[in-house]
């Protein structure tokens, strides 16, 4: 892959192959980042885990002590009762059937789909649509409830959701480059304790096989990995 000029400029004295304390990568990873608007901070976790099998997923939910530093689009589908109190907890957009059919017609723009159970069987026929873009509700993850409005306030204040991919990877955001370090620090540990916690019994081996830690458009930082703990 071609680099540019100052991505190359700023790698040009740092040995990419040297691993990190998750401190001193938070405020090297701050440093190599060289865009104009306020990157994100961006942790991907190789995991040794078989993703092919049901047994051994890593998913669920946390909250971030300091947020993300992005705005989430959420959208509430619940019944047409519920519709104005999903709304006012801060839902972007909040319908019922209708907006079933807004997403059949390929609307997505949005990042989180929050839904009451009633509405479920509904949602069923843009299932497929939802899941292959990561966006299906479950209630593994808590965004099958009956408290809509607490479920809304909680993921605008800063609760994400996590999950492997096929590569056995999770990708995480940990904040933005404006943040200060120790608040970087706080959200880090929150991340990583909540995957260690979800490591799946029947995984063997090596858990955390690397940790990385990057800007949006910087190079890539290695963490320290010792018996999956620091």
């Amino acid at each position: 892959m071609k680099r540019g000029k100052k991505y190359l400029q700023k790698i040009e004295n740092i040995d990419l192959q040297k691993t990190f304390s998750p401190k001193e990568a938070i405020k090297l990873v701050k440093e190599l980042a060289y865009a104009e608007f306020d990157e994100s901070l961006d942790l991907c976790f190789n995991l040794g885990i078989d993703p092919r099998h049901a047994d051994q997923q890593v998913r669920g939910t946390l909250s971030l002590p300091y947020g993300t530093g992005k705005k989430l689009k959420i959208v509430v589908i619940t019944s047409p009762e519920k519709v104005a109190d999903a709304k006012e907890a801060g839902a972007d957009e909040a319908g019922s059937e209708e907006l079933v059919a807004k997403i059949a017609g390929g609307w997505f723009d949005f990042d989180l789909v929050i839904a009451s159970p009633e509405m479920m069987p509904k949602i069923g026929k843009v299932g497929r649509l939802l899941g292959q873009k990561g966006l299906m509700p479950s209630p593994k993850n808590g965004t099958v409830t009956t408290d809509l409005v607490k479920t809304v306030q909680e993921f605008k204040k800063g609760k994400v959701e996590y999950r492997n991919d096929k590569s056995a990877l999770v990708h995480m955001q940990i904040g933005k480059k404006s943040f200060e370090e120790d608040h970087l620090l706080e959200n880090f540990n929150v991340v990583y304790d909540a995957v260690l916690k979800a490591k799946p019994s029947a995984s063997k081996g090596v858990y955390f096989k690397s940790i990385v830690m990057s800007s949006s458009m910087g190079p890539g930082v290695h963490l320290e990995v010792v018996k999956d703990k620091w």
